[in-house]
């Protein structure tokens, strides 16, 4: 069962849930772990290549049931065929749920970007996301973002997964007194576009998180976890726990609003990338929220 219609069951998703972020609900409601939790393989950046498998498998030890893959120089699927990587991964107890996918390089290649929606489709992935856009100088431009989402949107939907959007901070910083992030909502399509929540990059950017999800909490599917602090006005990530997060507060509020995957990323390491994710993997099964 997914954790949307689990936590409409248990009385999560009331219409005044998220209005009540900040009071008794919140803070006094039944304690749950997010289970199960996945990791974002980009985290593993400058290892994976050299031995996906073995990276994978190291990953899995650790707890994590769902990966998040990206594209790097074999792909997203890492040089192996799509059924290949699927019943790889279906040995390790292992969903391969979502990508980051090079939207930028393929969205104006049409043969290419049906190649790709193939193969995730083939994979057995539910959704392929755009990881990066960067900030638009006009509104013009974030609308013409917001309709060719509206169209790469309706022909994944066609090959039976979902496209979505990962935000950074700089869709969180106001052009001219309004949020390009609100604009993106406003102006896609929920039949075809959702959207993944970076709960790190919406705190650097100064936003309300209770308050975006308040407004817009249904649009989101999965969510970004990481630690932060930041060090001579920058954020520099940490290992969970180790930073300024009250994940505690946070993913709660995810949970309320129904975001269904959990999705760990670690872009920065204290000693290594396979240190910080078992760290984070701990902290993972014996937080309550």
């Amino acid at each position: 069962m997914q954790r949307r219609h689990f936590l409409k069951q248990t009385g999560l998703l009331t219409a005044g849930a998220l209005s009540l972020a900040h009071g008794n609900l919140l803070a006094n409601g039944p304690q749950k772990t997010i289970t199960p939790f996945g990791v974002q393989l980009f985290s593993v950046r400058t290892i994976l290549p050299n031995d996906p498998k073995g990276v994978m498998t190291d990953l899995a030890k650790m707890g994590y049931k769902q990966f998040e893959s990206f594209s790097g120089a074999k792909g997203f699927l890492w040089g192996m065929e799509p059924k290949e990587i699927k019943s790889f991964l279906d040995g390790l107890g292992v969903n391969m749920i979502s990508t980051h996918f090079n939207y930028g390089g393929v969205v104006n290649k049409p043969d290419e970007l049906k190649k790709q929606i193939e193969m995730a489709h083939e994979a057995g992935l539910k959704y392929m996301l755009c990881p990066y856009i960067g900030a638009q100088k006009s509104w013009d431009d974030w609308k013409k973002i917001a309709d060719r989402f509206n169209e790469v949107g309706e022909q994944v939907s066609k090959a039976g997964l979902k496209f979505g959007y990962h935000n950074h901070d700089y869709s969180f910083k106001p052009l001219d007194g309004k949020l390009p992030q609100d604009f993106l909502l406003e102006n896609t399509d929920p039949k075809h576009v959702v959207f993944e929540l970076d709960l790190c990059w919406i705190d650097v950017a100064g936003v309300d998180t209770a308050a975006h999800l308040k407004k817009y909490g249904k649009r989101y599917e999965l969510c970004h976890i990481k630690d932060y602090k930041k060090e001579g006005g920058k954020p520099v990530q940490d290992d969970l726990g180790k930073g300024t997060v009250d994940f505690k507060k946070t993913l709660r509020l995810a949970l309320a609003s129904g975001i269904d995957y959990y999705i760990v990323e670690q872009e920065e390491y204290p000693q290594s990338p396979l240190v910080s994710l078992k760290n984070d993997a701990e902290y993972m099964k014996k937080l309550s929220v």
